[in-house]
Order: C-alpha cells, then sequence, then structure tokens
C-alpha cells in the first residue's frame, strides 16, 4: 500500500477548474479503479471523477462546493500495488510518512508565492486584497483560490504593506478609472430571501464577468421575412411529429440556415486564442438549453454536414438530456459559434453575451406578426430579428454584415418548393 493523490482532471476543452458538488465517497471507503469518487460540475458539464487507484480513500481534501483548479489535489488515497517506478528518484512511496514533513518545510519553499492563477487576481481585485500579505498554503507557496476564500469568511483582510513609497506606486501604477470595485456588503432585511449562489448558477455567473471582462462586444441585428417559412412549417408539423415523433421547430430551420452561412463566412466560426485567431475547420453549434433552473450549452457536431430532419432531432435530443440531467463531456464539447432561441421566451430584441471563446453567438428572436410595405401597399408579415454579438479582436461590422445578409437571404427562400427537410 502507498499512499497516491488524486487531483482534479481535465474535463474538458479549454476547462481550467471545477466546483465539488458532492463527494461519492467518504474516508475509508474502499474504491476500485475506474469508480467514481465525486461529481464535479465545470463551466461544460456536470461530470463523475473517477479514481486513478485501488486503494482506500484516506482523506478528502476538497469540501463540497469548493472550485479548485485542473491539477490541484483532491484527495489521498493508499492504493494498493502502486508501483516505485511511477516515483521521482529519491522520492518516499510512503506520502503520508512525508506530509507531516511537508507542511513544516511548506513556508520555507516559497518559489512559488508570486505566481497567482487568474482566479487568485481577479479575486484579490475584487476584494482588495494584498497578495505580499497572504501566506499561500499551496506548492511553494502558492497562493490559491481557497487561501482566498478563507480569508473572505474570516473578514480579516491583510492591510497593505507599509513599505516605503509602496502605496504611493500602487497609486502611480494603477489608473483610479480602471481599479477594480469593492463588492458591496449587503444586508438582509425581514422578508428577504436569501439564495446561495452555488453550482451551475455560479459557473455561469463567472463566465458570463469573463466573457465580458475579456471580450469586447458589439452588436448588429437584421429582421427577416420568413413568412413563407413559417407557412410551409405549419403546412407539414403535424405529418412530420407523427411520422418521426418529435417536434419539427422553427429553430431546426434557422440552425441550418447558419451552419450554410458559415461554410460560406467562416470568418466568424473561430475561437480568440490569445496571440492567435483559431477559424474551426468543423461547424460544431453550440445551442441553449434549460431545466428547470439551471442552462447548459450542448453542440450540434457538423451541423453543416445535416438536414434539417438530422438538426431536429438532435435538438430534440440533447434538450431531453438536459431537462433530465444526462449531458456528457461529449454532448458539450468542442462547439464553435452559439445560437440562441431566445425568442421561445417571447423576447424580439437581446443582446446574448458571447460564449467564450468563440467569436460570435446569434440571437434568434421571436416570429411576431407585423405591418410591411410591399409594392407601396401594407401587408401582414411574418417577421423575425436576428441579433448577433460579436468579438471586436476577430470580427468586424463588414463581414458580420455580409453574414447577417446571408442568413436573411437563406430564411426568405424557404417555401414548400426549396426546402428539403430530410
Amino acid at each position: 500500500m502507498a499512499m497516491e493523490k488524486i487531483n482534479m482532471p481535465q474535463l474538458g476543452e479549454s476547462v481550467t477548474e471545477g466546483t465539488i458538488s458532492s463527494w461519492l465517497v467518504g474516508i475509508g471507503d474502499k474504491v476500485n479503479k475506474y469508480d467514481p469518487i465525486a461529481e464535479v460540475m465545470t463551466d461544460k458539464v456536470n461530470a463523475e471523477v473517477p479514481s486513478s487507484f485501488t486503494g482506500v480513500i484516506k482523506e478528502l481534501i476538497a469540501q463540497e462546493g469548493d472550485t479548485i483548479e485542473v491539477g490541484e489535489l483532491m484527495c489521498y488515497i493508499d492504493a494498493e500495488d502502486s508501483s516505485s517506478d511511477d516515483k521521482a528518484p529519491g522520492e518516499n512511496n510512503n506520502e503520508k510518512a512525508q506530509k507531516p514533513e511537508e507542511e513544516s518545510s511548506a513556508n520555507a519553499d516559497q518559489s512559488m508565492k508570486k505566481r497567482y492563477s487568474p482566479a487568485v487576481l481577479r479575486m484579490a481585485q475584487e476584494n482588495d486584497i494584498d497578495l505580499t500579505q497572504v501566506n499561500g498554503s499551496g506548492k511553494g507557496g502558492r497562493i490559491t483560490r481557497k487561501d482566498i476564500e478563507k480569508i473572505l469568511s474570516s473578514g480579516q483582510i491583510p492591510a497593505a504593506s507599509e513599505e516605503p513609497g509602496r502605496d504611493n506606486q500602487r497609486q502611480d501604477s494603477i489608473p483610479q478609472t480602471t481599479a477594480p470595485m469593492k463588492a458591496v456588503q449587503q444586508t438582509t432585511q425581514a422578508g428577504d430571501i436569501e439564495i446561495p449562489v452555488t453550482g451551475v448558477r455560479k459557473v455561469i455567473a463567472q463566465n458570463m464577468v469573463r466573457a465580458k471582462q475579456e471580450i469586447p462586444h458589439a452588436w448588429m441585428t437584421v429582421e427577416v421575412d420568413v413568412t413563407d417559412l413559417v407557412s410551409y412549417r405549419n403546412e407539414v408539423k403535424n405529418d412530420f411529429k407523427q411520422k418521426e415523433g418529435y417536434n419539427l421547430t422553427f429553430f431546426a430551420f434557422f440552425v441550418k440556415a447558419v451552419a450554410q452561412a458559415l461554410k460560406e463566412y467562416p470568418q466568424l466560426n473561430s475561437v480568440w486564442a490569445g496571440d492567435k485567431i483559431i477559424q474551426k475547420k468543423d461547424i460544431h453549434l453550440s445551442i441553449a438549453v434549460a431545466n428547470d433552473q439551471e442552462l447548459f450549452v450542448p453542440v450540434i457536431k457538423h451541423a453543416d454536414e445535416k438536414s434539417i430532419k438530422g438538426i431536429a432531432k438532435d435538438i430534440y435530443e440533447l434538450a431531453a438530456k438536459a431537462r433530465s440531467g444526462k449531458l456528457t463531456s461529449d454532448d458539450m464539447h468542442g462547439g464553435t459559434f452559439t445560437v440562441n432561441n431566445t425568442g421561445s421566451f417571447g423576447s424580439i430584441h437581446s443582446m446574448g453575451v458571447i460564449n467564450y471563446p468563440q467569436a460570435a453567438i446569434l440571437q434568434i428572436e421571436s416570429i411576431v406578426k407585423r405591418p410591411v410595405i410591399i409594392n407601396d401597399m401594407f401587408a401582414a408579415r411574418d417577421m423575425v430579428n436576428l441579433s448577433l454579438s460579436l468579438d471586436h479582436r476577430i470580427l468586424d461590422g463588414l463581414i458580420c454584415g455580409k453574414f447577417l445578409a446571408r442568413v436573411k437571404e437563406i430564411l426568405e427562400h424557404l417555401n414548400k418548393e426549396t426546402v428539403n427537410i430530410y
């Protein structure tokens, strides 16, 4: 038997951290390799973390509700048949025996103290914490998210260093117009209801803040006459439902049109990668689906290669999985562009927040019958707004205008003579 560590695994592309929703094991439990030991929630999906070893759980380091970065320690396990070949030369396999020694020497090794993760920096800025005054519990004295949360829960915010000139240096180096704002302390009054920000809601909040802070958003909207499409879909929807067993929604037609336009304007099918823009070959469309309290963004893979029937089936199956909590990591992985059906809520105009690190998100608004002038005469037409949010680092108005014009053209020419559902 040898003490081993189980760390937070990489649960999806671009996933950097996960929140422990619940432990499925306790101290002293025997587990086999690949048995699930914890449920973890990321910004992509809820998933089970498997054990890397067969053995007995000895200590749970992360607590339920903790958010930890990929690669950080979750728990210790007393593993069976652990090979010493995996250890570094001279390393004692019995980590349990080493643990007190590691803890006692933690303060001596401060080589990682000034290497801060983006999450730690953000939390420190939002709460005006001087990181030089914080003792890190991570390897090499590194300050972890857990250290900051502990400080915030205690209410004892470390005072800034009193080194001569330090305050002046900080004031000079940080423009007052961009200094982070401290969270306003709110009090609860009689009749108020406190709702803890946990789970999926916490992940959504973190992602929205990151997207708005990092992405310079711009917006464009076009209105589309979908009278012919509405007439055709209403004509065939009942037969389709009886034959296929699921609904032929308007959204399936919109998704198909967007996928076709992305093939012609691949600049919008891109992601931001820091020092470069990656234009994706495959068209994998993220769609927003929700259950009672949670929002998920599963992916229709290779949407440009699918028929309207195939897209409608994917929408139906992904929505059913979201409602039943059965979405997998693969269902949520690889999206290159997001299409959001805000019209299902009656919205007629909105400005979506981009699904980081994608280049854009398209809001499909509600189809509304409105008076429109045709040949100098009023006519009642079915109209819909398409609202595009774009990352101005990647895209500009010219290419986005052409893209929206193409989507509009495709939709306005969908009728019983041109549509091929199958």
